[in-house]
């Protein structure tokens, strides 16, 4: 197979279904209104609630939401062959993401901008919502203190990346300034920021830097481990328009420009892909496709935290609710586009089967690495750039996502946190909510030992958890579609798929938790498999009455003042 051939459909593909059934949706099913006035406008408060261009508020949530999960998902799961994971990544993009990712910021736009676990109070119930701020807590938990790890090992692993990772930051402080305090034109800020930033990339190719084995008494991974929790509680309390939109805007910029380099070496070279379409010989100890193909690529097919994301940050910057269209539903063809440049890198930046094979000799194996590695083949061969340049190119964006998450996923969790306090009749204030958001990631990150490997103890049920954590969004979702007699199939589908997999997932996982005597993953698997289950009867139950229902009237919307609020 030639990796054009997977390129070219793929990408057309997911830019069809922006095009054409994220119309539908937007205007069919979520019939979203100029008119409305957004949460941005209404409760603006400078920090949080910031009415936000659509490009730079795409940027924030693209970059959120892709993280490195949509590289380590498709570079892991390629070992059951490229085709199930092609087309798992593509129809996953058009007909699950998009529609949850769109969704969710509707919702949360239509009310507020509260969160996902919030809003289920009111259309689940309350056992659903508490069952609901549980499986958040910990998807937040598994985000946080596992790209804590994941980056710090890449910063260990290519020091080249070092320079470019906190030298965006730097970036991003300086873009933010220029938009909102100087007022400068979005066009040439973009330009300026993107010129900045590959330069910084290669300043970093030119001087790695090299941590000694220990720093302050701490290993090397330990180090940045610690360095990177710091700078995501600072990052997490700062406001939106100040690090976190122009950081994930500029980094947007750049992956789309990583991805055009890594797509136009495929052009240009038309790598074979070398790994089968499916793989007959899979290593000893490999899951079965079904059901953890559909949880182990997560985010760049359809992922919970997307959900998060769109009503813990996003919906709270929407400057006219029509832009969600592009800012959620583009946000996962963005992410789509991510993963299928993943499975290609993975599958076709190898020169034979043998050398594949070698790199995918057990489960679990590839990821970022593969990634890496295959990529920097692939733009080496070509587009003529020097091997060592574009790994470091890919590095640094796979650094520069994870990064963003991460300090997204620290203020999201802050969220959930003050959240609980509320339900509790406890005000936590921003500051004590970050510290013990912190306390916890960091706690577990340093569970195992100081190389921070415990970040790492509950990420096998990261895939599961995320998976039923989107399938938890859309049953809310529907519930909401159903009072207000609205159109259902298109959240159903992947509503029902969603929970089955993700479920049988979980008690798959429980026989091999069981096998390996793994308690601790076990009694969390039973922990999440009953709050699932019972999410899943409250919300079944609210689905029926909805149905019974007479339906609801559409908000009716405020007179509108944006035009004279938007922002650039």
């Amino acid at each position: 197979m030639n990796s054009i051939v997977l390129a070219v459909v793929g990408v057309a593909m997911m830019i069809l279904g922006y095009v054409l059934y994220s119309k539908f949706v937007a205007r069919r099913i979520y019939k979203l209104q100029d008119s409305f006035v957004t949460p941005a406008h209404e409760m603006g408060d400078g920090v949080d609630y910031v009415p936000t261009n659509k490009y730079v508020l795409w940027g924030h949530h693209f970059t959120s939401v892709a993280g490195a999960a949509p590289i380590v998902g498709p570079a892991i799961a390629v070992i059951w062959g490229w085709l199930p994971a092609f087309l798992w990544v593509t129809l996953g993009t058009v007909f699950f993401a998009g529609v949850h990712d769109l969704g969710a910021l509707w919702a949360s736009n239509r009310h507020q901008g509260r969160s996902i676990g919030s809003l289920s109070g009111k259309y689940i119930g309350h056992r659903g919502r508490n069952l609901f701020l549980v499986v958040i807590f910990l998807v937040l938990l598994m985000v946080n203190a596992a790209f804590a790890v994941v980056i710090s090992n890449l910063l260990v692993g290519t020091p080249t990346s070092v320079i470019p990772t906190w030298g965006a930051i730097v970036v991003a402080l300086l873009i933010g300034q220029a938009v909102y305090r100087y007022k400068w034109n979005l066009a040439v800020v973009s330009v300026v920021g993107v010129v900045a930033l590959y330069a910084l990339i290669l300043l970093g190719d030119r001087f790695p830097v090299v941590l000694p084995e220990t720093v302050l008494g701490l290993p090397a991974n330990a180090f940045w481990i610690v360095v990177l929790f710091v700078y995501a509680g600072i990052a997490s309390v700062l406001p939106v328009w100040m690090l976190l939109q122009p950081r994930d805007y500029i980094n947007g910029l750049q992956l789309f420009i990583a991805l055009g380099i890594l797509y136009g070496a495929v052009l240009i070279s038309a790598p074979t892909v070398v790994a089968p379409a499916f793989n007959d010989s899979v290593p000893e100890g490999t899951p079965s496709l079904v059901p953890l193909l559909f949880v182990t690529i997560a985010c760049g097919a359809i992922s919970g935290f997307h959900g998060i994301v769109a009503s813990g940050t996003s919906s709270k910057q929407l400057d006219k609710e029509t832009d969600a269209r592009f800012v959620g539903y583009f946000g996962a063809v963005g992410e789509g586009l991510l993963a299928l440049g993943a499975i290609i890198a993975t599958t076709a930046g190898f020169r034979t089967i043998a050398d594949w094979e070698a790199v995918y000799s057990a489960f679990g194996q590839g990821g970022v690495g593969a990634f890496v590695q295959g990529g920097a083949s692939v733009v080496n061969s070509g587009l003529g750039i020097p091997a060592s340049l574009s790994a470091t190119i890919l590095a640094t964006m796979a650094v520069l996502f994870a990064a963003t998450t991460m300090d997204t996923g620290i203020r999201l969790q802050r969220f959930v946190v003050q959240e609980a306090g509320h339900i509790m009749g406890v005000n936590i204030g921003k500051a004590i909510a970050t510290l013990i958001v912190l306390a916890v990631a960091m706690g577990l990150t340093f569970s195992a030992g100081a190389d921070g490997s415990g970040g790492m103890l509950i990420w096998p049920l990261f895939g599961t958890s995320n998976q039923l954590l989107a399938g938890l969004t859309l049953s809310m979702i529907a519930v909401i579609l159903l009072r207000k007699g609205r159109p259902v199939l298109p959240v159903l589908v992947p509503l029902v798929f969603l929970l089955l997999m993700s479920v049988y997932a979980l008690v798959v996982q429980l026989g091999q938790f069981w096998a390996a005597e793994n308690w601790f993953l076990l009694v969390l698997d039973v922990i999440i498999l009953i709050a699932a289950l019972w999410v899943i009867v409250e919300s079944v139950s609210a689905m029926t009455a909805a149905r019974k229902n007479p339906p609801e009237l559409d908000e009716e919307p405020l007179p509108s003042t944006a035009g004279e609020k938007r922002s650039l």
